[in-house]
């Protein structure tokens, strides 16, 4: 019986996709930064933490494979009145808003929300499906745990 979270071979294969496939990784932790680098060493990867870089990079390039993340840049919080609209504008959120509000773009991209960031996460994804993309939440704990290429 498979455990929630858990990947088949079937999944998998499907998650990594076409080796040929651009992926862009949204994420400011550094470590796992490195960890996605060494699972998809080999392939084309744009990584970046900075929301305005990742929609630059959603309008020009195809990507086969897009992993967000939610909580981006947690030092620069401090660093804003705590305005809500400012701080979600820092966040993977704003990526997954610009993609559903350009639902034409990256169609035959798989994305994944890797936050561990459950509500912000589930937010990410019901934003995503709802605008028809392949999306799902898969924590990076268990992509770490799961994910074979």
């Amino acid at each position: 019986m498979k455990e929630r979270g858990e990947l088949t071979g079937d999944e998998r294969t499907e998650l990594t996709g076409d080796k040929r496939a651009r992926i862009l990784l949204v994420e400011d932790d550094k470590g796992r930064c490195a960890w996605f680098r060494s699972r998809f060493s080999g392939r084309q990867m744009d990584v970046t933490c900075d929301v305005r870089e990742a929609i630059r990079w959603l309008e020009t390039r195809d990507y086969g494979l897009i992993f967000l993340d939610h909580d981006l840049t947690a030092h620069n919080y401090e660093q804003i009145a705590f305005n809500y609209k400012e701080e979600e504008d820092m966040t993977g959120y704003r990526v997954a808003c610009w993609l559903a509000e350009h639902a034409d773009r990256q169609r035959e991209a798989t994305i994944i929300v890797h936050s561990l960031n459950y509500v912000g996460a589930q937010r990410m994804i019901q934003l995503l499906q709802d605008a028809g993309f392949d999306a799902e939440y898969i924590p990076f704990t268990i992509l770490i745990s799961g994910l074979r290429y």
